[in-house]
């Protein structure tokens, strides 16, 4: 007898156990590494032109511990701008209510005139006067308690008539308060009559400009500088100015001094704007926080910026040496090309020729000519 036997191979043999574990579909065996995502074994290793869909779990990344891998930069925290100074929301500047001086004149006058008259009827103005204004003769009893109310009506309304005139100028203004309480802002010109019951406070609302003294700043590389800046202003809100700060000219040199403690300004001529860039940076800034206080900053500009004492002879060395290597950097190039040149045209040209002794012994008369004729030591 003859025993025939049979080989399966290994790719029948899991197709078999394929189809006995579940109807045709073969079982998924994964890879999972701790620094990647998980691998089926089908994609490294396909048999067959059906893929089999595995599904996957989320990716396992994993850092290997002792491997000398540096940590990843996180990513860098937002700057919180700082908090801008608040004010009571209600206290804006409004026009308070005025008449115009005719208004106050008149009424001046009608007390003058009340009070003459009750002088008359009560037989006190005396007789040229009243032949002056061409009264009759008055022969009244004398001052009486009609008299003396007369009196002091007419001498109410001739001290608010005449009290109460004010003349407004281009560039003043007035703000008006009664027992504490902001009652307006009178911005108009001329001959006006103002409740003399109300307090005025002048403010300068022109254009203005203000020089500081030198107050210390640094510049771009950490050095200690002393910079006078020029600032143009005014006040825009009244009320504000004068009502939610103490002193805002004193509050708006205080924002100029902080803000050059923040901002680098580099001396004029620099490589990274200079003056220009640091007064724009300047000026956002102090506008910033003085327009919550009715103050209107325009610009503020580096017109003198200087070193400070103490570094300021180590920062004149270091200029003096930079400037010095760029002349002798420039001079030297200048000079090799000069000598190449020289060469160049020798040899090309037929006049010379020149083994490697020579060419150097050449180049380096030319280049001890060159530099004593340009005046250099070698």
């Amino acid at each position: 007898m003859s025993t025939t036997t049979s080989h399966t191979p290994p790719e029948s043999e899991g197709q078999s156990d394929g189809t006995a574990c579940g109807a045709g579909v073969r079982p998924a065996r994964l890879i999972q590494n701790e620094a990647t995502t998980e691998i089926p074994v089908h994609l490294l290793f396909r048999d067959g032109p059906d893929p089999v869909r595995v599904p996957l779990a989320p990716a396992l990344v994993g850092r290997r511990q002792d491997t000398g891998e540096r940590p990843r930069p996180g990513r860098p925290v937002p700057v919180r701008r700082r908090p801008l100074p608040e004010t009571d929301p209600g206290l804006a500047e409004r026009p308070a209510r005025v008449l115009p001086g005719a208004a106050g004149l008149l009424a001046g006058a009608c007390g003058l005139t009340g009070a003459l008259v009750t002088t008359w009827w009560a037989g006190l103005l005396p007789p040229p006067a009243g032949r002056a204004l061409g009264l009759p003769a008055g022969s009244g009893p004398g001052l009486g308690l009609a008299h003396l109310a007369a009196y002091a009506g007419s001498g109410l309304l001739g001290a608010a008539g005449f009290g109460g005139l004010a003349r407004g100028r281009t560039g003043r203004a007035w703000v008006l308060g009664l027992f504490g309480r902001y009652r307006g802002t009178v911005r108009r010109t001329g001959l006006l009559w103002v409740n003399p019951l109300l307090p005025r406070r002048r403010v300068d609302v022109r254009l203005r400009h203000w020089r500081s003294e030198a107050m210390p700043a640094v510049d771009p590389d950490g050095m200690a500088l002393r910079v006078v800046v020029l600032v143009v202003w005014r006040v825009r809100d009244t009320a504000r100015a004068l009502l939610s700060v103490d002193d805002h000219e004193t509050y708006l040199r205080e924002c100029v001094e902080a803000a050059l403690a923040r901002v680098p300004v580099e001396p004029a001529g620099g490589a990274r704007g200079g003056t220009t860039a640091a007064g724009d940076a300047l000026t956002r800034l102090v506008a910033e926080e003085t327009a919550p206080v009715g103050v209107e900053v325009f610009s503020v500009q580096p017109v003198r910026v200087e070193y400070a004492p103490e570094v300021a002879a180590a920062v004149h060395r270091r200029r003096i040496a930079a400037l010095d290597a760029r002349q002798r950097a420039s001079l030297l190039g200048s000079v090799v090309d000069s000598v190449e040149d020289t060469v160049t045209r020798l040899t090309t040209r037929g006049l010379v020729e020149l083994d490697d002794y020579d060419r150097k012994v050449l180049v380096r008369d030319l280049t001890v000519a060159f530099c004593s004729g340009r005046g250099e030591p070698v």
